[in-house]
């Protein structure tokens, strides 16, 4: 299934947050282009959001991401109204979440959006198991009710035997997975995630990136992730968003965004990436069904460039057909791969633009 044959889980529309002591003000200034700097030394107040327009798919995984200061984080909060906007509309399901009450906005977070918070955001006094069965708990159901189900989740992330334990008692990665079940056990169908790996240490934070895309091909969560590493970004993202200063500069499927960077901005973004790594056969194929004259053997169409390379065994006069679920979708010439190893002529241009 393409992306556009998806449903919308997640639309946001036109949405703006000026933090300031009168927002509303200063809004018009900032639809008729008024930067950041300007706004700041003019009228002090901060943009923090400017016309932010996405679509998020049911069952994708989001990305958005960018530096310090992009508007990254503050746009997970406008999902489920931890940030209230100046402007504009965050429609889940076709409802607009910014219109909700306080009892609609309460069933909202407890019921649809989950959130795994950077720092673990775990009740230092209750055990692992309560922790990972907060949600429930807060819905009102008995320990005899949710225990079972929080355990579940706790043994699903790999913590069976912790249960009894306390969040202190637990390594930094321990405590992001019993965030991570507490998020699952809560069944909603929406998980936020601000910067939840970034904490942790590489090794472990590798663990809990294979963590989450295991279980999201089995239970296909809408999940929004925040993230400002661009590798992170390009493991996880069916959809990957960039922002700077307030304002989306590129957002598409990552290999499109590694092929076709449209801005000097995402051009240093992808710079120093090892594009054999996280470049697919699938970016540089030629789409046929036609088998080529001599084949080399099959590769998928999700197979990296680096895995492609090492079969080829250095050799750039090879063709391998491309496979998917049994059919041939296309061929791959090594000589096209290694031309895709070298940035791309738009980059070319961006870099220079950048450097004048």
């Amino acid at each position: 299934m393409t992306r556009s044959e998806k449903t919308t889980k997640i639309a946001i529309r036109n949405l703006y947050k000026i933090f300031g002591a009168n927002p509303a003000s200063v809004l018009d200034k900032v639809k008729a282009g008024m930067s950041k700097e300007e706004l700041m030394e003019s009228h002090r107040h901060v943009l923090g959001l400017n016309n932010i327009n996405v679509d998020i798919k049911e069952g994708d995984i989001t990305v958005m991401m960018g530096l310090s200061g992009s508007g990254k984080s503050t746009l997970i909060r406008h999902l489920n109204r931890l940030i209230e906007p100046t402007a504009g509309e965050v429609l889940l399901n076709g409802e607009n979440v910014v219109d909700l009450g306080p009892k609609e906005l309460r069933r909202l977070r407890r019921e649809e959006m989950s959130m795994v918070f950077q720092h673990f955001a775990l009740l230092p006094h209750r055990t692992v198991l309560e922790n990972a069965g907060m949600a429930l708990d807060v819905r009102g159901l008995p320990r005899s009710e949710y225990e079972s189900e929080a355990q579940k989740w706790l043994d699903r992330v790999g913590l069976t035997d912790v249960g009894a334990q306390y969040p202190h008692q637990l390594s930094g990665g321990m405590q992001q997975r019993v965030g991570i079940a507490r998020a699952l056990t809560s069944n909603s169908p929406v998980m936020l995630m601000d910067e939840a790996f970034s904490a942790l240490d590489p090794l472990i934070r590798t663990d809990m990136q294979d963590l989450l895309l295991e279980l999201q091909d089995e239970l296909k969560k809408t999940v929004v992730f925040i993230s400002h590493d661009l590798d992170e970004a390009l493991k996880l993202a069916d959809h990957l968003v960039i922002l700077k200063d307030g304002f989306v500069v590129q957002q598409g499927e990552p290999q499109e965004i590694l092929m076709q960077p449209n801005d000097p901005y995402i051009v240093d973004f992808i710079s120093d990436i090892n594009r054999a790594r996280v470049l697919r056969v699938r970016s540089v194929m030629e789409k046929t069904g036609e088998a080529p004259a001599e084949v080399a053997g099959d590769v998928d169409r999700d197979d990296t460039l680096e895995e492609v390379i090492a079969r080829s065994e250095g050799r750039t006069d090879l063709t391998f057909r491309v496979m998917h679920k049994g059919r041939q979708v296309g061929v791959l010439k090594m000589t096209d791969l290694v031309k895709a190893l070298v940035p791309t002529a738009a980059a070319e241009d961006g870099l220079r633009s950048s450097a004048a």
